[in-house]
């Protein structure tokens, strides 16, 4: 959005069943009470992932690294849904490592290049990189690949893992916000 609108305040004026970004007030409440309608894309997207290798957070220790209302809020409530422990950490968080390293499902979204290391990953662990950074003309994670997957059980790709997820959870909102409607046409 230009710089002189603020997207909060759009988020805000979005009808509910028409918000498929799932980031306006009343769907983010619906998902902290635990009854998510449109589920935020990007950690919808996150879910789907650790659903392909059958990963189940009941009872697991998740740890996400990062605070913010599109990614790392809705993604630690939705992992707390599923019954994982979860620890929020974020780039202001004192000895990171401690916790990174506690994490069966590492999610990292703080916007920081290579800002976790595979010295920061418990073996054996399913990271999910969601960091997006331009370094030397490259886009690279937020996680360093090279050293932390070869510690991880699993690791996803930037470009290429989370992102594609998104876009596929965006559809499934689309398509979820257009039913009601759809079968309101076929009543009249």
């Amino acid at each position: 959005m230009p710089p002189q609108i603020n997207p909060r305040t759009v988020f805000e004026r979005v009808d509910a069943r028409k918000d498929v970004d799932g980031l306006g007030p009343d769907n983010m409440a619906a998902l902290f009470i635990g009854r998510p309608r449109l589920v935020p894309c990007t950690p919808a997207g996150i879910m789907a992932v650790l659903e392909q290798p059958g990963v189940d957070p009941a009872g697991k220790e998740a740890v996400v690294v990062g605070r913010s209302v599109i990614v790392g809020r809705p993604t630690a409530a939705l992992l707390l849904n599923a019954h994982a422990t979860v620890t929020w950490c974020h780039t202001k968080t004192r000895d990171l490592a401690a916790h990174t390293r506690a994490a069966d499902i590492l999610v990292v979204a703080a916007g920081r290049a290579r800002m976790i290391t595979g010295e920061m990953v418990k073996p054996g662990a399913a990271v999910i990189d969601v960091g997006i950074n331009r370094l030397n003309g490259k886009l690279v994670g937020d996680v360093d690949f090279a050293s932390a997957s070869r510690v991880a059980a699993w690791i996803t790709p930037v470009p290429g893992g989370v992102g594609p997820m998104t876009i596929a959870m965006l559809l499934r909102n689309t398509v979820l916000a257009a039913e009601p409607q759809l079968r309101a046409l076929h009543t009249v």
